[in-house]
């Protein structure tokens, strides 16, 4: 996360009218279209219930799952590497593409990869990382970064997209901004990659226990052309992706399509167990990265981010996410699952103005697939990062303003009396600020970022006890 934070980051980016524009458009067009075939599944709510005692029991019983997850998979053919975090599961992988002679790998559209900096890490060893999802690819292209879970690309329009291919693609001709034309001119430019790479990355939405089977969903089908086509295959993955059994899968495949792309089912899925003599590669890697989720683990709290399918319904109802953008959260996981699995994943080290970066209207916690309560967890977050900043010399700036005023409404609701005085002083305080039917428009000093954009109630001019007492009497 940048020095300068959320807040100052969103600042910049609502003032790129643009974006926002491209961003409502998209997040609007990806909710109407899940809130379809949502609409259509009469048990819904129960995929949902089961996807989430899925994922509760996986996590509950992580170790024992991991270890079968890799018994699995070594009886299959496969190789198992463990990686504690980014730097290791970067050094496993080069040495891998080394040991076969290789200068170039392709990709797999994969969180886990960008999480780790992984393109960057074998840049410095002289090996070059191809994406070949469109959207990564075309963040790639464009030196850019990731926006969205689902659409890293999704802030760039057609016109856009149409100027960058014309600058970077050799052959990408006289293109219009005709999608069908977009996606045909970096189909051209990917063949050749995918003819020619001799190891092939990816990353993994689930990975079964109990048959040490890998699978991937996708939309286009390159992830599957960089699955069979290489000699080698490396899948770098989450530890918290690991799922108990194969019919789990039933499950998940519903629930993951309908809440992220808004189809019926995916129209790519890939499933590989280890290695099969004369078919695909012959040689499969799983490197299983830490990277701070045994922490988030440990919280009894704020574990339940671990659930996270990487869907992005929660992104795409984000009132905050569609006018800030995903920049603004400087992080691979942006919105409102970034808002709690960022700070914990680094530790609070990172991302610590995040848990801020909502209104806590509850949207997230309605779509979520897996039932993640997202409100109640930034709560809590905000809290760990309040009590770290006390602890280790104070807290500054916005944090100090908000610690004060939660110590005085907790000094005032402690107390039957003060609380009464409380209510008495602000309805004399009110009344140069309440103006027509009781609200006040305008609030002065801090408050007043708050009356911008909403209205307060202004405290009614009889209290409740006031009128008890007078009746009871």
């Amino acid at each position: 996360m940048s020095d300068k934070g959320f807040p100052a980051a969103a600042r910049e980016a609502l003032a790129n009218t643009q974006q926002r524009r491209n961003l409502g458009h998209a997040t609007r067009t990806i909710r109407a279209k899940r809130a379809a075939v949502v609409g259509e599944v009469a048990d819904w709510e129960a995929l949902r219930d089961a996807g989430a005692a899925i994922k509760a029991s996986a996590m509950a019983r992580l170790p024992e799952l991991l270890e079968q997850l890799e018994a699995s998979v070594l009886a299959a053919g496969g190789q198992v590497h463990w990686a504690r975090d980014g730097a290791e599961a970067n050094a496993i992988l080069t040495g891998i593409v080394k040991a076969h002679g290789a200068t170039e790998v392709v990709k797999v559209k994969s969180l886990a990869s960008d999480e780790i900096e992984m393109n960057e890490a074998l840049a410095a060893e002289g090996i070059t990382a191809q994406e070949t999802d469109l959207a990564e690819l075309i963040v790639q292209l464009g030196d850019d970064e990731q926006s969205h879970i689902l659409v890293p690309a999704i802030h760039r329009n057609r016109a856009e997209i149409r100027e960058l291919f014309r600058r970077t693609l050799d052959d990408a001709g006289d293109l219009s901004d005709d999608p069908a034309e977009l996606a045909e001119a970096a189909r051209r430019h990917l063949r050749k990659r995918f003819l020619s790479a001799r190891v092939g990355v990816s990353g993994a939405n689930f990975a079964v226990a109990d048959t040490g089977t890998i699978c991937v969903v996708e939309s286009e089908g390159n992830g599957r052309m960089c699955t069979t086509l290489p000699d080698v295959l490396v899948t770098v993955m989450g530890i918290e992706k690991v799922v108990p059994a194969f019919e789990d899968l039933e499950v998940m495949l519903q629930l993951l399509p309908r809440s992220s792309t808004g189809e019926r089912m995916n129209p790519y899925t890939s499933l590989w167990t280890g290695t099969t003599d004369g078919d695909g590669p012959s040689e499969f890697h799983l490197v299983l990265l830490d990277g701070g989720r045994t922490d988030v683990l440990a919280d009894p709290h704020g574990r339940d981010a671990l659930h996270c399918i990487r869907c992005s319904a929660c992104l795409n109802v984000c009132p905050v996410y569609e006018r800030t953008g995903g920049h603004a959260y400087d992080s691979v996981y942006p919105g409102p699952i970034g808002a709690i699995l960022t700070p914990q994943l680094a530790g609070l080290r990172e991302g610590r103005t995040l848990p801020w970066a909502s209104s806590l209207c509850g949207a997230c916690y309605e779509v979520c697939p897996v039932k993640i309560d997202i409100p109640s967890m930034l709560v809590h977050l905000r809290g760990r990062i309040v009590r770290d900043a006390a602890e280790h010399g104070g807290v500054r700036g916005r944090l100090s303003g908000e610690r004060l005023a939660m110590q005085g409404l907790a000094r005032a609701f402690g107390s039957r009396r003060r609380y009464e005085a409380a209510q008495k002083a602000g309805r004399v305080g009110q009344w140069p600020l309440a103006r027509g039917a009781g609200n006040i428009e305008h609030a002065p000093g801090p408050l007043h970022a708050w009356t911008a954009f909403r209205d307060l109630r202004a405290v009614p001019g009889e209290a409740f006890r006031d009128w008890w007492r007078t009746r009871s009497s």
